[in-house]
């Protein structure tokens, strides 16, 4: 099972490795990542695999958003299915 994680926010040193981070400690594997600085925006999206984490999803969901408030980013994580489901034609 993956998950896509999103973070937006006001670019600043570290938001990058606390959300990996977080991720390591949930047992949670990085497949794929973009992130693009706009100005002085970070943007990024991440395909992560779940199977294997260590803590429940609305655990996960928790931890991502205490290193968003720690960053002043909002990160925002989704099933793969749901996401799927939702761009469907």
């Amino acid at each position: 099972m993956k998950a896509v994680i999103t973070v937006i926010g006001k670019d600043a040193v570290g938001i990058l490795a606390k959300v990996s981070d977080a991720c390591a400690k949930a047992s949670v594997n990085i497949v794929e990542v973009t992130q693009s600085v706009l100005q002085d925006m970070f943007a990024m999206i991440m395909l992560v695999e779940i199977d294997k984490s260590t803590v429940g999803f609305d655990e996960l969901r928790e931890n991502l958003n205490a290193v968003g408030d720690s960053t002043n980013t909002k990160i925002h994580i989704m099933h793969e299915d749901i996401f799927n489901s939702m761009h469907r034609i």
